[in-house]
């Protein structure tokens, strides 16, 4: 049995310029952070089933061919990179909703990519499993998705994702210091707004409108900028100047698309600055998921989190491992 283990990812600013329509020609920068929830996928010898492959997610496969699996991350990749013959079986398990805009799409290739090399002796380095994944994702699946996602699952932690013209992607550690990376974990707060939604429809839309929204595209590359700057400032008190931009790249991040956003949606924002935040924006492509919010102080998240009590609370911590194997044992 093998067991990978995968971060989601919370992304505080770049959303929309790490499409490789945008960066190719105009560079890019996101900033995220995982956290402690994960993605887990395992895989064992199908000892004592018939078929010779059983996948299990929400639905469950049970047949003897790769190319009649109906999921396609995992058809793609066991048709790629499975070498073995034995039969397998793999599932998976999250502590999160997908399709809610904390990266687990990409956090279940991610790992799928991490558990099929190793089943097949193949340890693959952070930077390539980040490349495969949104290779795997964006030029085998064609997927319209973005190149953040990938990246962040892999390598874990608090980073700046740049993104060149010449397609070449560059991660680093946020230049932040754990003081300020503890105050913005403590007054940052996410929450489930019930309903999950599509991301790839919202993502085309996106792409499609990237010339006839140019301006708001650039807007965000510059508030995205700006953001690294504040963060990896020697000023303690942050949040006020980092709540403005992050509700900035929210009234930009709406103009992408008409999807990004709903009625239902701008309604809480608007009451959560009235009852405990100071700023905010929908987590991933938009539509619905997780709304995520800063508060200026402790005492105003838990008022957040009282008067948002019909939402369900994330508590989280930042974390710094990404995705790895968390056991490895096969007779």
């Amino acid at each position: 049995m093998i067991i990978c283990k995968t971060p989601f990812r919370i992304s505080f600013f770049g959303g929309g310029i790490d499409f490789p329509a945008w960066y190719k020609k105009h560079s890019g920068i996101a900033i995220s952070s995982t956290i402690n929830k994960y993605c887990y996928v395992m895989l064992k010898h199908a000892d004592f089933i018939k078929c010779r492959y059983v996948i299990r997610y929400h639905k469950t496969e049970s047949l003897n061919t790769i190319k009649k699996i109906k999921h396609p991350v995992v058809r793609e990749v066991l048709n790629k990179y499975n070498k073995r013959k034995e039969g397998i079986e793999i599932s998976h398990f999250s502590d999160l909703p997908g399709r809610s805009g904390i990266g687990s799409s990409s956090a279940f290739t991610v790992s799928m990519l991490n558990l099929v090399n190793h089943y097949n002796g193949k340890r693959l380095s952070k930077s390539d499993l980040a490349k495969k994944s949104m290779h795997m994702e964006q030029n085998i699946l064609k997927e319209k998705v973005g190149s953040q996602d990938q990246y962040a699952c892999a390598y874990g932690g608090f980073n700046e994702i740049t993104f060149n013209k010449n397609r070449k992607i560059f991660i680093k550690k946020l230049n932040i210091s754990q003081k300020k990376k503890n105050i913005l974990e403590n007054n940052t707060s996410i929450f489930f707004t019930g309903f999950t939604r599509h991301a790839d429809k919202i993502e085309k839309d996106k792409m499609d409108n990237i010339k006839k929204k140019f301006e708001y595209f650039y807007k965000i590359q510059l508030i995205a900028n700006e953001a690294k700057k504040i963060l990896s400032s020697n000023n303690i008190n942050f949040l006020h100047e980092l709540s403005y931009l992050l509700n900035e790249s929210w009234i930009y991040k709406k103009e992408l698309s008409k999807k990004v956003s709903i009625n239902k949606l701008d309604d809480l924002y608007s009451f959560a600055l009235k009852n405990g935040a100071i700023g905010g924006k929908i987590l991933g492509a938009g539509g619905g998921g997780f709304f995520m919010f800063i508060s200026k102080n402790l005492n105003d998240k838990k008022r957040l989190i009282k008067n948002l009590r019909k939402l369900r609370y994330i508590d989280f911590k930042f974390e710094n491992l990404g995705s790895h194997i968390i056991y490895k044992n096969f007779n």
